[in-house]
């Protein structure tokens, strides 16, 4: 499969696209990072006072696609389908963490934590940055890196051997010479 396929095409994304990329590559980079360096709180320990199963294991994986998807995201490579796994461990945060705050009771595995208030409001203050990073996945799924971005970089170097385009095609139109009538 070539590059461009699983990349997008940087001029077709609004030049604020890196700060989204900003946002949630160092928002999803940072929370991967503290699975392993701090795992009785935010990793498997995390997991397990959840009720997920296989607390070792999902704790690690999920770190590892944190951390690694945020590089990708901060990068800019590959920002669509590295923002797959993101939206992804959001949805499963957001059911799995909040949906329980606006209920005020847990549902199967999935215990409710002790806060002083529940229902909605409480639940949108809970998931804010869930939120956030759950839309912003979704932006970057649909927008792409950006121009500011390592896909820009090599899809302007794989196109037509040429390097420094970002957008555009400068080469010759129609026929041997260049444009038609030239």
């Amino acid at each position: 499969m070539r590059y461009h396929v699983l990349a997008s095409d940087p001029a077709s994304a609004h030049s604020a696209t890196v700060l989204i990329r900003l946002m949630v590559g160092m928002v999803f980079l940072a929370e991967g990072i503290q699975k392993f360096v701090y795992p009785g709180s935010r990793g498997p320990g995390r997991f397990e006072s959840m009720g997920f199963p296989a607390p070792e294991f999902t704790g690690y994986f999920v770190g590892a696609f944190e951390t690694v998807c945020g590089a990708m995201l901060l990068a800019g490579l590959l920002a669509r389908l590295a923002a797959v796994p993101t939206f992804v461990i959001m949805v499963v945060a957001i059911i799995t963490t909040k949906i329980p705050i606006l209920f005020g009771q847990g549902f199967g595995p999935f215990p409710v934590r002790d806060l002083s208030t529940y229902g909605f409001l409480s639940m949108a203050h809970e998931m804010r940055t869930d939120w956030a990073m759950l839309l912003g996945s979704l932006y970057l799924i649909i927008a792409g890196s950006g121009r500011w971005s390592l896909d820009a970089v090599l899809l302007s170097e794989n196109r037509s051997g040429r390097t420094g385009e970002v957008s555009g095609d400068s080469g010759p139109g129609p026929g041997p010479g260049g444009p038609a009538g030239a």
